[in-house]
């Protein structure tokens, strides 16, 4: 067992090495940060005077066994506009994110197990049918135009709900989080639904077709036969089998929620790591462009490894399996 874990950190850190790499040459193709940096009024002197400030004037092969070495410390870079270390920043955007699509996640597993498990129970009502129709809604409709739309039909046509930002915040160990105040909980709302409907579609889609999958086996007409109530079998046998490949989807999607947050955080003005990272392109600050998406892959990384755990403790198979 501590050698599988030992295998899995070994392949986290060279795919973590490899992002660093593709990143960090793949961003100096793209454009030169000096050109937004500085203005066309700063005379030559300047200019190069900033650039040898910034390091940019070292070759690229240099600059990455510098962000390297600082990386091994614990050290990012700087911020070019900003002026501040990188893994700073994020770290205080990150929060906002966090909370974003943990409220997300909730709202799909919330809505989507219930809706899925009926769909799959009883495929033939008309209800069921209704909720597998709307649940491609899901997956057409582009999250920015559903936005939108949220934000027209509950902020601008009814007033209920703020159209952005992030409201009144709490603070709990030292962060700022918006689920600590009512004002908070108001705004996350809106772009909370916005960013769970893929997910919620998601969701259903699989709960109802591990159902009808769990449905006909043996051990579910066994338990049956043994006079167990429906409910029981449905809550004991069905849904407990139907998490076990939805916990791996929802783990990874987990992690893509936070990564492909941006569209959300900025149709909404929401205050988090995507909005910085956006900003952080349209700049080409390197250092927050690097940063982030090292973060973005050690999240990954650690999710993987507790859907595993999480596999094993809802699959038994998988423990007997890891035993011989």
């Amino acid at each position: 067992m501590s050698m599988a874990i030992a295998k899995s950190v070994l392949q986290a850190l060279m795919v973590v090495l490899l992002m660093t790499v593709i990143v960090f040459f793949g961003l100096h193709m793209i454009g030169n940060p000096v050109d937004i940096l500085i203005g066309q009024d700063v005379d030559q002197v300047d200019r190069l005077r900033i650039i040898k400030e910034l390091g940019l004037d070292q070759p690229v092969w240099r600059q990455y066994l510098s962000f390297l070495n600082g990386a091994l410390h614990g050290n990012l870079g700087n911020s070019f506009v900003y002026n501040a270390p990188a893994i700073l920043l994020i770290f205080q955007r990150l929060p906002a994110t966090l909370e974003l699509a943990f409220a997300a996640l909730i709202l799909a597993l919330a809505v989507g197990i219930p809706l899925g498990l009926l769909a799959g129970l009883k495929p033939d009502h008309p209800f069921s049918r209704l909720v597998m129709t709307s649940s491609i809604l899901g997956f057409s409709l582009p999250t920015f135009w559903i936005g939108l739309m949220l934000i027209m039909a509950f902020s601008v046509s009814l007033g209920w709900l703020p159209s952005g930002g992030r409201g009144q915040t709490g603070e709990l160990f030292g962060v700022q989080w918006s689920w600590l105040t009512a004002d908070g909980w108001r705004h996350m709302i809106l772009p909370a639904i916005n960013l769970s409907l893929f997910k919620i579609s998601l969701v259903i889609r699989l709960t109802r077709a591990n159902v009808r999958e769990v449905l006909p086996l043996d051990f579910v007409k066994f338990a049956r036969a043994k006079g167990l109530s429906r409910s029981r079998v449905v809550l004991m046998y069905v849904l407990r089998n139907t998490l076990i490949p939805l916990v791996t989807v929802v783990g990874l999607e987990f992690g893509s929620t936070i990564a492909f947050a941006v569209v959300t955080e900025s149709i909404f003005a929401w205050p988090g790591a995507g909005k910085l990272i956006l900003d952080s392109i349209n700049a080409l600050d390197r250092p927050v462009i690097v940063a982030y998406l090292m973060v973005i892959v050690c999240m990954f990384v650690f999710i993987n490894l507790v859907v595993d755990v999480l596999y094993k403790i809802l699959d038994p198979r998988v423990r007997v399996e890891a035993k011989a």
